[in-house]
């Protein structure tokens, strides 16, 4: 019999995604903390977006902070 670990990232008690590694678990738990923070802001602002909208472009900006970085910062996208 094998024994398998499993990471299961988990926020407001729903099952988000499975992991091997706690290194990718944790990765994605960030990614989602950031969208979340994203969201806030988002739904703190003047700009009228649905629910849908506002978290749709949360998780794109979260999942692509790589790219989205160096833009914000002045830099040209490659």
């Amino acid at each position: 019999m094998a024994v398998i670990v499993k990471y299961i990232v988990v926020r407001n008690g729903e099952e988000k995604m499975t992991f091997a590694t706690k290194k990718e678990a944790d990765a994605y738990d960030k990614m989602l903390d950031i969208a979340d923070n994203l969201f806030e802001f988002l739904e703190g602002s003047d700009v009228k977006l649905s629910e849908e909208q506002m978290e749709r472009i949360s998780l794109l900006l979260a999942e692509n902070r790589e790219t989205v970085m160096p833009i914000l910062r002045g830099v040209n996208p490659k």
